[in-house]
């Protein structure tokens, strides 16, 4: 492996993991600044249960994806610093902006939430979580904005003189039309993990105290599984509304990818040969490595057709035309062009697997979600052995969707960092060897492993505790209590 290779492995290995955090954080802050809405709407004690309870479980995730976020940008200096240098122009504005505004705002509100407990009064208390939720959604939309902007660069010029591309429209940027689908696609998905997370923790609590509460009677039993209830209701609920959505946005993203990326459509495929009209799309195939020879496929007639361009009979060009007008537009000689073109053609077995398995987890965590919506209706009690276990699935279907999506966004791409612009063999530094790459990428791998063991370790002691008991609120609105109870939250780190 050369600098290369071992560059591309730790910033995928660094950026999935990343990417496990944000999306149940962005999710999260919703749901409890909703739970905590709903407690000073109805004062009914088990939504401040469970907003104190999710709080907690919101702020592990936060530190931890703070902590693995900041090597991000540690990664575009120390490996990636002729890419740093070309787009630094075009991403320095958003980027900016995302850490001086967005994430300033999430941080500063999160810390009024966490010690504003018994100092605010409950509405501004609340405000303070939806706060903290818009400043994520600012914070997604910058950075959404940046990497859009590598899918399809637009509002700027390239100096030849000192090799870098400059931003010459700001506006073009922040609205380029794949951010326009992104966006949502990746909020909406944000809100079907967290949801389906809440469906996960609550399901679990609410059959393990069934069981330890069989045979009591009383309020404190009713209350118990009223509460687990509620949660698992909302959860399913947001995560079946959420997964139409994510459906939705995601077809409206497939057609705008083939219109500006119709290599990483025709990859999603191991569509080779160009189809006129009416291309199929495979459920599962089995052949040669490359794609290119298939032994058996199940199909859906004329549904990639659909997919990519909104008609049943729509044209679908294939990898080998493809290939062939990118060596027409972009050259093969490295002293013809400033970058060096390659084969221009993707990881086929990454970008075809990538596509199927996020469309399978994400539609089997909304399928999950309404099938619980089902079987606890009109109040009823779910009683089976394996309910337990649905809900566990859903927020671990949800996470895979997610990671799925995001290796097929990158990987689909490639070999282009910036497409049409940069190839990642020239986005790498040149300074690095192949030694410290390897310590780099031993390192970090070893420390985010030391990480998952504290998420997971923290997560789990969190969710067998469950929420905290009920307490009879005596704050200056009546909204909370000041007492031991909050301690834990306030240092939930």
């Amino acid at each position: 492996m050369d600098v290369v290779d071992i560059a591309r492995w730790q910033f995928g290995i660094t950026t999935v993991y990343h990417f496990l955090f944000v999306p149940l954080t962005i999710g999260l802050t919703a749901l409890v600044a909703l739970l905590e809405t709903r407690w000073l709407r109805t004062r009914d004690p088990a939504y401040l249960r469970l907003t104190k309870f999710f709080g907690k479980l919101l702020l592990i995730n936060f530190a931890i994806g703070v902590v693995t976020g900041i090597v991000q940008e540690f990664q575009f200096g120390m490996n990636w610093s002729d890419y740093s240098r070309f787009v630094g122009d075009v991403f320095g504005a958003p980027l900016a902006i995302e850490g001086l505004l967005a994430f300033f705002l999430e941080s500063t509100f999160l810390g009024l939430w966490i010690f504003g407990w018994d100092k605010l009064p409950g509405r501004l208390h609340a405000g303070c979580m939806w706060i903290v939720h818009l400043g994520t959604l600012f914070s997604s939309w910058f950075i959404l904005a940046a990497n859009s902007w590598m899918q399809h660069p637009v509002g700027y010029r390239y100096d030849a003189e000192t090799g870098r591309a400059e931003l010459t429209d700001f506006a073009a940027v922040m609205f380029n039309e794949v951010q326009l689908v992104t966006f949502p696609h990746v909020i909406l998905a944000a809100y079907l993990t967290a949801a389906a997370f809440m469906v996960g923790v609550s399901g679990w609590l609410y059959a393990k105290r069934r069981r330890d509460l069989d045979g009591e009677q009383g309020e404190a039993a009713d209350a118990e599984r009223s509460m687990h209830r509620k949660a698992i209701r909302i959860g399913a609920a947001v995560a079946m509304v959420a997964g139409l959505g994510v459906a939705v946005t995601g077809d409206l993203q497939g057609k705008v990818m083939t219109e500006v990326q119709p290599m990483k459509m025709a990859a999603a495929e191991g569509l080779y040969e160009t189809r006129e009209s009416c291309a199929p799309f495979s459920v599962f195939t089995l052949g040669t490595p490359d794609g290119r020879e298939e032994k058996f496929a199940l199909t859906v007639p004329c549904l990639l057709s659909f997919l990519g361009t909104g008609s049943f009979d729509g044209k679908v060009e294939g990898i080998d035309d493809l290939r062939e007008a990118y060596r027409q537009e972009y050259g093969q000689d490295p002293g013809t062009v400033y970058y060096r073109a390659s084969d221009y053609v993707p990881v086929i077995p990454v970008t075809y697997w990538s596509f199927r398995f996020m469309i399978t987890f994400g539609m089997a965590s909304a399928a999950g979600a309404a099938l619980v919506l089902w079987l606890t209706r009109r109040g009823r009690t779910p009683t089976a052995r394996w309910f337990p276990a649905l809900c566990v699935a859903l927020p671990l279907a949800a996470l895979a969707g997610n990671s799925f999506g995001w290796i097929f966004t990158e990987m689909g791409r490639q070999p282009w960092v910036v497409f049409g612009l940069m190839t990642v063999d020239h986005a790498v530094s040149p300074s690095v060897s192949t030694t410290e790459a390897w310590i780099s990428l031993l390192t970090l791998t070893s420390l985010y492993g030391v990480l998952a063991v504290v998420e997971v370790g923290l997560i789990l002691r969190t969710i067998r505790s469950g929420p905290a008991p009920y307490v009879q609120p005596t704050g200056r609105d009546g909204s909370d209590a000041d007492d031991d109870q909050d301690a834990p939250l306030a240092f939930a780190y």
